[in-house]
């Protein structure tokens, strides 16, 4: 592991975002809360937010941190992209940052999607995880540029 202790704290908060791709009728399932395993956007939710919190467990040589804020967000994809973006942000004030802790919600709030729905859609895929953007910390501040973000488009209003 990295040595750290002789960094600052501060403010250092991550964004990262990701997609799973389905059937328009899961989607349609999703939204109408008629996925046998209950409501799967609530479920993701937690499940991204406990991950984040579990970062340090599950990267090797990633530092544990104490999150203050983590949160788990998702957006319906416009036809003809069926299926969900799912976006996290995390926050700590520490020595190191929080890109992990944000990218691990992320994958892990998609595939508590994928394991909900498998039952009505084995061919749903997980893509476009990626780190959107960072700040603090003695690099700065990171913003992926719009050319280069998930081409994916969203419908108006989020679950």
């Amino acid at each position: 592991m990295v040595d750290v202790s002789d960094k600052p704290d501060s403010l250092r908060r991550s964004v990262a975002a990701g997609i799973v791709r389905m059937k328009r009728q899961t989607v349609n399932l999703i939204r109408a809360g008629r996925i046998s395993k209950g409501e799967v956007l609530a479920v993701a939710r937690v499940a991204g937010i406990m991950a984040a919190k579990n970062a340090s467990g599950l990267i090797p040589l990633c530092h544990p941190l104490p999150l203050t804020s983590v949160g788990v967000d998702f957006s319906y994809l416009a036809p003809p992209g069926n299926g969900i973006r799912v976006q996290a942000t995390a926050s700590t004030v520490g020595k190191t940052g929080v890109e992990m802790e944000a990218l691990v919600a992320v994958s892990a709030a998609a595939l508590t999607i994928y394991d909900m729905c498998k039952a009505v859609d084995r061919g749903m895929t997980i893509s476009e995880i990626q780190l959107l953007e960072k700040e603090g910390g003695k690099s700065g501040t990171f913003k992926r540029p719009p050319a280069e973000r998930s081409r994916a488009t969203e419908v108006k209003g989020r679950k």
